[in-house]
């Protein structure tokens, strides 16, 4: 009972504490336990229904806007949700397709990586980093971080890569492949040891975590380097035997270091590649006369490479004014619905468009597009120039106030606040955009049109952050109302939701002919999140005085996951070295079929129909008998 203070008051109790606390702790979702006239009480009071948020308050539009009063109503509206969500995935679609994808070419081609290594780092960073980041902004909430990120990464690995072998079949990296996923099932078992071995995790293993990621990506740099250098040496004796007398000797010679040669020249650089037309992919791909050879035969593809100077240089033409058709492109770069496709569309193309048509326009009014397959680049001069200014500014903004906003309102309240910060950054942007007006033509980019790939990346990574988050926000608004157990989302609808990002770039990259580093970074892409991203939320979990155990990270899903992972990782081994690495479709439905069986394993788990692969709780005496 609580102790009497000297004035006649109560001295609070922990009783009295944890109602004082209840609106700051308690879970937004519960209010589905709550009857409907109800709710909306409940909502405005519980600080989790706006820290949740990401841009719609779906549970206050439910409860009190939309005033929702059955469950008729509830699903209705749920329908409505779902619409919405199609509507964010097509706008992550588009995202990735025409601005975040060429932007990683060009910055690929730059850092003179090859496929591989932009597949490990570029693409697998830009993948997880927006995850890394909300799970960091949640470590205080009680999830099992451990079961999500393995699940995640079984759909990364397993049916994204099985995707991306369906798509395109191609002939893979070898030494890279491996290595790749020995370097996975090491970091997999690894994390696993340290959470079971005593049962919590202390700083220092989640140091060697973080080691062992640093020391696969130092081991992939340098494979490259090496490569290189004997590339290098194998262009001196190829030009050493050359000068000497061909006999057949030295004709053996030779052809052996060519077809070396040859071999490493294939994964040496990034080119950039004509995007595939459909008709024409689909006869040099998978011809229709062969049905019986389509999922099982070495497919191969007619690699087109661009020349960059000619796609820059196709409307150069010095007798006309620098401002020549400025106005003009400007509109026709704004412009969401193409008239030519309008014309040729039926009803339901043009619903598509005009469905399409709100994500093309905010793309395009906030991202710079560089791609060097498309006439200019991509360069319209006014709408460049207002981006210089205009993408920072926003960036600036918005993310001032996501940091700042407080618990007790909604973050895009703070805006009032922070868009003092778009305005400094402006200080510095506008003289910039105005010099790059002065100084560059309509009809061809300027020379430091490369440096707008880093407003493209950053617009990029966030819009598909905010739509990949508000669609997972969103089933599990859906989820928790139909009453699913927040475990076994945590490990099917929103380890795929999270997972939303790297499906899409992988699948465009491995369509417009980027195989080996869509693969890569299916692999690479997982590892960076099992390992780096998950011992940087233990990390910051322990920080901050949490203990973090095995029970609470495992779950009930947590042990299938990690052996499905495993044997999903192994089993693409071992097809890999059985087929000489040449990736086919049979492969890719094979590894689907790996995460379908997950799938199917975690229902039944959750239906009660057969026991999960964890460990049944201890059940301790809640009595001293002694």
């Amino acid at each position: 009972m609580s102790d009497q203070l000297d004035g006649g008051e109560q001295e609070p109790n922990a009783m009295d504490r944890e109602f004082d606390e209840f609106w700051d702790k308690v879970s937004c979702y519960v209010v589905a336990n709550f009857p409907y006239d109800e709710r909306c009480d409940f909502v405005l009071n519980a600080t989790n229904c706006i820290t949740e948020t990401i841009f719609v308050p779906y549970m206050r539009m439910l409860a009190c806007d939309l005033k929702c009063r059955n469950q008729f109503q509830e699903l209705v509206y749920l329908t409505l949700f779902v619409a919405f969500c199609l509507q964010l995935l097509m706008c992550l679609t588009h995202v990735v397709d025409m601005y975040y994808s060429p932007a990683l070419k060009v910055i690929s081609q730059m850092l003179h990586m090859n496929e591989h290594l932009a597949g490990v780092t570029l693409l697998a960073f830009a993948n997880t980093s927006p995850d890394l980041a909300a799970n960091l902004a949640a470590i205080k909430e009680e999830v099992p971080v451990f079961a999500n990120s393995l699940a995640m990464a079984l759909f990364v690995s397993m049916f994204t890569g099985g995707m991306i072998c369906y798509i395109s079949p191609f002939k893979m990296n070898t030494h890279g492949t491996v290595r790749d996923i020995l370097f996975f099932i090491l970091g997999v078992a690894l994390l696993e040891y340290v959470m079971v071995s005593h049962g919590a995790v202390t700083m220092n293993e989640c140091f060697l975590l973080v080691m062992v990621y640093i020391s696969y990506i130092v081991v992939n740099i340098l494979d490259v380097y090496l490569m290189r250098k004997a590339m290098i040496t194998l262009e001196h004796q190829m030009a050493e035997l050359r000068d000497q007398p061909l006999t057949l000797e030295v004709r053996r010679k030779l052809e052996k270091l060519q077809e070396q040669y040859s071999e490493y020249a294939e994964d040496a650089t990034v080119e950039i590649l004509e995007r595939p037309d459909s008709k024409v992919r689909d006869s040099i791909v998978h011809p229709l006369s062969d049905k019986l050879s389509f999922a099982t035969k070495r497919a191969s593809r007619v690699r087109l490479s661009v020349n960059p100077q000619a796609t820059r240089n196709v409307f150069y033409n010095l007798t006309a004014g620098r401002n020549h058709g400025l106005l003009m492109d400007f509109f026709k770069t704004l412009n969401p619905i193409d008239a030519e496709e309008w014309r040729e569309n039926n009803m339901f193309g043009r619903a598509f468009q005009l469905a399409m048509a709100p994500a093309k326009f905010l793309c395009a009014a906030y991202i710079p597009l560089v791609d060097h397959e498309m006439e200019k680049h991509g360069w319209s001069k006014l709408l460049n120039c207002i981006h210089t200014f205009l993408n920072p500014a926003i960036t600036i903004v918005v993310s001032m106030a996501l940091l700042s906003s407080d618990k007790k309102k909604l973050w895009y309240w703070e805006l009032g606040n922070t868009y003092i910060y778009g305005f400094y950054s402006c200080a510095v942007t506008v003289p910039v955009a105005l010099a790059v007006f002065v100084h560059s033509r309509s009809d061809v980019p300027p020379v430091y049109h490369w440096l707008y790939t880093i407003m493209n990346l950053t617009g990029s990574t966030f819009l598909i952050f905010v739509c990949a988050s508000e669609i997972d926000k969103l089933l599990g608004v859906v989820g928790n109302i139909l009453n699913i157990d927040e475990d076994f989302m945590g490990v099917t609808v929103n380890a795929i939701t999270q997972a939303l990002g790297d499906l899409v770039a992988n699948t465009a990259m491995a369509y417009q002919g980027y195989e080996k580093m869509a693969y890569a970074a299916a692999i690479g892409g997982p590892f960076f999140n099992v390992l780096l991203a998950t011992g940087a939320v233990m990390y910051a979990k322990l920080k901050i005085g949490m203990e973090v155990t095995i029970q609470e990270q495992t779950g009930q899903y947590g042990t299938n996951a990690y052996i499905f992972l495993n044997l999903g990782l192994f089993a693409t081994l071992l097809w890999t070295s059985t087929l000489d690495f040449f990736a086919r479709r049979s492969m890719g439905v094979f590894s689907m079929g790996i995460y379908f069986l997950f799938l199917v394993f975690a229902t039944l788990t959750h239906q009660n129909v057969i026991h999960s692969f964890a460990d049944d709780p201890t059940v301790e005496p809640s009595l001293d008998l002694d």
